[in-house]
């Protein structure tokens, strides 16, 4: 007789996270050979079909749904979507697969990951920590005002990596980024003092542009063939430029850092991308 187990029970299997959504960037080019094929009444269904599969309103949608047109040669037009559900989110694409013009819409590049709240934010406690080692005496009174604000806003930025609403900005960015193996620079060999130290200056960075640009980091090992996902929205094109430029000049991105392609794109209405994009029934 086997004797009983006093381990916890596992928790049932599932495919939501956690804490936590799921991610997809998608990105899409026309093909002109086939859209020029297609009949005035495909073009027709398809187009609004498109429409309605594009509309962040629509029931049964992911809970964040957000759609652009992409500059340069790469894709014409990208998604981003986040939900609990992975297969809510995959969905989207194979019915935009089994559109009437599904067949004229290549996908030309994809990321897959998850939002999570990185080890590199620090907890309340290594934040006072931090604030000593930078010269701010526990008794100045400027201390326990910066330590309590830190404490009231650190769950609201959490739930914001987490379960992130997408700001009001005209303009984003993404790019898929890695932490190098070199052998004269291995971000996984540093000790965790070291590469949180690192991150904090990098994090200092990036408080310099607030109001101006706003960053979702999600996670991507085991998901993707990067590490991690960097979408960036900015209130002006130059924004993302500043930002990314500045950044790099942090020995977390100088030293440590890979980076893949860079999308960047514009925010639009389902409506006003199929009229970007010159997507027209005909006679």
């Amino acid at each position: 007789m086997r004797p009983p187990s006093h381990a916890a029970p596992l928790p049932d299997p599932t495919i939501r996270m956690t804490t936590g959504w799921h991610c997809l960037h998608l990105y899409y080019r026309v093909n002109p050979q086939v859209w020029g094929g297609l009949d005035s009444a495909a073009r027709r269904a398809g187009l609004s079909q498109l429409e309605e599969l594009l509309n962040p309103e629509r029931a049964g949608n992911p809970e964040r749904l957000q759609v652009f047109a992409v500059s340069g040669h790469r894709a014409d037009f990208g998604l981003m979507m986040l939900d609990p559900d992975p297969l809510k989110i995959d969905a989207v694409k194979q019915a935009i697969r089994a559109t009437a013009i599904g067949a004229a819409l290549e996908p030309t590049y994809s990321f897959v990951s998850i939002t999570e709240v990185s080890e590199y934010v620090p907890t309340v406690e290594q934040y006072s920590e931090r604030l000593k080692m930078d010269g701010v005496s526990a008794e100045d009174p400027s201390y326990a005002a910066k330590v309590r604000a830190y404490e009231q806003r650190l769950p609201m930025m959490n739930q914001q990596r987490l379960y992130p609403d997408f700001p009001n900005f005209p303009v984003i960015c993404f790019y898929p980024m890695n932490k190098i193996r070199d052998p004269h620079a291995n971000w996984f060999t540093e000790p965790f003092s070291v590469r949180s130290a690192l991150m904090a200056e990098h994090a200092t960075s990036g408080i310099k542009f607030a109001g101006k640009v706003s960053q979702l980091i999600t996670a991507s090992t085991g998901f993707d063939d990067w590490e991690w996902g960097v979408t960036l929205w900015s209130r002006s094109p130059e924004h993302i430029k500043e930002i990314v430029y500045t950044m790099r000049f942090d020995q977390a991105s100088a030293k440590y850092a890979a980076f893949g392609p860079f999308y960047i794109g514009y925010i639009l209405s389902a409506g006003d991308l199929l009229k970007h994009l010159k997507l027209e029934a005909g006679v």
